[in-house]
């Protein structure tokens, strides 16, 4: 039986046993072969007896090469470590946003209600850190938290405080996030927040709308002016 491997250009013939041919693909010259070849962007593997043929395709990219068990533990070895300019911005920015909601908050103090809810340390990561991310469009970051806090409001509304009504909520906003193509990842705490705060359940629907995308307004705002002075737009993550 001949096994025939296409690479780019080249063309190797390799006679092995039939029980060997699905262990093929993880044969170490191969690999060696398909790592070497840097212009070969797939691997195609054919099988062949007498007159009747019979194919096997396996397509692989050169990057799909398993990675050693602790990649994931270290930092991307592509990305360049940050300069003083990028560490510098965007931390002056989340500090200059949680100084003036907090300012805010004392003007809202008498009235019982706070804009420093724990998701806008979240916004904030998202905005100043990584602005070019999709998490920091302003679509998503509307969308996804207008209609997250609403769906927490109706969970809360059907199944009251409790586990079915957190699961229910964060499942319902995820789909919502993914459907709307809006996914803001600080917007999955929303409906959490409101079935866990009394606080806010005088809120009732008024939620949607405040804190959190009230509080976007002035973060995108801010995040405007912290963002521009960064030519490389934080682009580092």
């Amino acid at each position: 039986m001949g096994v025939q491997l296409h690479a780019s250009n080249a063309h190797i013939q390799i006679f092995l046993p039939r029980a060997l041919v699905p262990s093929l693909y993880r044969f170490s010259p191969l690999n060696s072969l398909r790592s070497s070849c840097n212009s070969a962007k797939t691997i195609g593997l054919r099988t062949e007896k007498g007159f009747r043929k019979r194919k096997l395709r396996v397509l692989a990219s050169s990057s799909n090469v398993a990675a050693p068990v602790w990649d994931g533990w270290v930092p991307d070895k592509g990305s360049k470590a940050p300069s003083l300019s990028e560490i510098f911005w965007p931390s002056a920015g989340a500090f200059a946003a949680m100084a003036i909601l907090g300012k805010i908050d004392q003007l809202l103090a008498p009235k019982g209600i706070s804009m420093t809810v724990a998701p806008l340390g979240a916004v904030c990561a998202v905005l100043f850190a990584t602005p070019s991310s999709p998490g920091a469009r302003k679509y998503n970051i509307f969308v996804a938290q207008i209609g997250c806090a609403a769906i927490g409001v109706l969970a809360f509304s059907i199944f009251g405080p409790g586990w079915l009504a957190r699961s229910a909520a964060l499942s319902a906003a995820l789909a919502f996030m993914i459907f709307s193509r809006a996914v803001h990842p600080p917007a999955a705490s929303l409906p959490l927040l409101f079935i866990d705060g009394a606080k806010l359940h005088h809120l009732n629907f008024w939620y949607s709308l405040f804190p959190g995308a009230g509080a976007c307004i002035i973060l995108c705002l801010i995040v405007s002016l912290f963002v521009l002075p960064s030519s490389s737009h934080y682009q580092f993550y």
